[in-house]
């Protein structure tokens, strides 16, 4: 979208089917439709990108009959119409594998091809294991009568990237489609903000609201000793802290205050059914260190976290600025331009 926007005057998204919908601007739409329209300034045709949303209960009425045959793909076909004589580029983004949206007859194969959009296939990093995916995404293409055009590797490995792409490129040489890369694999996009771990167990953030955007470069269970705990902390740390700990999260409140520690220490997770004590949680208050107060065993939230990877929304500019500045450095979108 960065890309196409320094190219084209005037470039639009789409995202015809939701899966994952949040509540945007008083409708229901595909929370990557809201981020683009957030980003973008794009919110005027929010409508427009997200017609078709994946709600509680879309999958039951549309095979009970509830919804008609053909009401999905009018509905994506129409929006489509729509954009299309707005904007010079259009971008279509569509939803997880190859398959997705076949519930309700419109996969994102079938919708490539009713709306007659060329495809830029995007993977994982690997050899062995994207061809696989690959191939078994391109009998549906196939099958529906879509047209593959551009196969990116992403999230390679900087130091594997020239050896993946060329076995990559030899893989699919026979192919008449372009095969190019996006960005190595970087844990800074990977991580979650504190906004994201707050949304990912649905409870507050409190203290400083500047600190939300914050990125998690790296989880710890502040199970040791307090001065162990703090010695031992990296740059950009979520501590998870058990309620009862009193002088360990007495301690960390007070250090949020010197910027040696706070480049180290992002937030507080604090588990436990214990109620943090009175003049504990004072002090927490006091000091404006970003924390979230959570019910449950701190080693069973650990683990939680170090599992969650993180999605991208419209108030992580650190990510956003980030990815445009990649963008510019890795991919050829004027190949990419042409082939399509």
């Amino acid at each position: 979208m960065h890309l196409a926007r320094k190219k084209y005057r005037r470039v639009g998204f789409m995202k015809p089917v939701g899966p994952k919908c949040i509540e945007f601007n008083g409708l229901v739409v595909d929370k990557d439709a809201a981020m683009f329209a957030s980003v973008f300034g794009l919110e005027e045709d929010i409508a427009l990108m997200s017609p078709l949303t994946l709600t509680s209960g879309t999958t039951r009425q549309f095979l009970d009959g509830e919804i008609a045959v053909d009401a999905p793909a009018d509905i994506i076909l129409a929006a489509c119409a729509k954009l299309e004589s707005k904007y010079d580029f259009l971008i279509i983004e569509g939803a997880g594998h190859g398959g997705v949206g076949s519930v309700v007859g419109v996969n994102n194969a079938k919708v490539a091809a009713m709306l007659n959009a060329p495809v830029l296939l995007l993977t994982g990093g690997g050899i062995g294991n994207v061809i696989d995916a690959v191939e078994l995404n391109l009998a549906l293409y196939e099958r529906e009568k879509s047209s593959v055009k551009v196969i990116m590797a992403n999230k390679l490995f900087a130091e594997k990237r020239l050896h993946s792409m060329t076995y990559l490129k030899k893989a699919f040489a026979a192919k008449d489609m372009l095969v190019t890369s996006a960005f190595d694999y970087l844990p800074i996009l990977a991580n979650p903000t504190l906004q994201h771990i707050s949304e990912l167990v649905g409870l507050p953030l409190h203290g400083d609201p500047n600190d939300r955007t914050r990125i998690c470069h790296n989880i710890q269970l502040g199970a040791a000793s307090s001065q162990k705990v703090i010695d031992h902390l990296v740059p950009s740390t979520l501590l998870i802290v058990t309620s009862s700990r009193d002088e360990l999260l007495v301690t960390a409140s007070a250090l949020h205050h010197i910027p040696e520690y706070k480049s180290r220490l992002t937030g507080l997770l604090i588990a436990g059914h214990v109620p943090v004590s009175s003049i504990t949680q004072r002090i927490i208050d006091d000091s404006n260190i970003p924390y979230i107060r959570i019910e449950g065993a701190s080693s069973d939230i650990f683990y939680q976290m170090r599992e969650h990877v993180s999605k991208i929304g419209p108030e992580d500019l650190e990510k956003i600025n980030l990815i445009n500045s990649m963008a510019e450095r890795y991919i050829d979108f004027d190949a990419i331009d042409a082939t399509l």
